[in-house]
């Protein structure tokens, strides 16, 4: 499967899983604490591997 095919298909799961997430908080707020508290604990987590990655990258 080419590269650039891959990076579509992530894409396209990304936006479905963004959007049911906000579709989630906004039939039900009172989830909009532990959603904005479990995206937060994802985004830190990618960014430790990016920076993990892009240390140890380069090869």
């Amino acid at each position: 499967m080419p590269t650039l095919a891959l990076l579509v298909a992530l894409l396209l799961v990304v936006l479905l899983t963004v959007g049911a997430v906000v579709y989630l908080v906004h039939r039900r707020p009172a989830l909009n604490g532990p959603v904005t508290a479990g995206v937060t604990t994802v985004a830190a987590l990618a960014a430790v591997l990016a920076v993990v990655l892009s240390a140890g990258g380069g090869r």
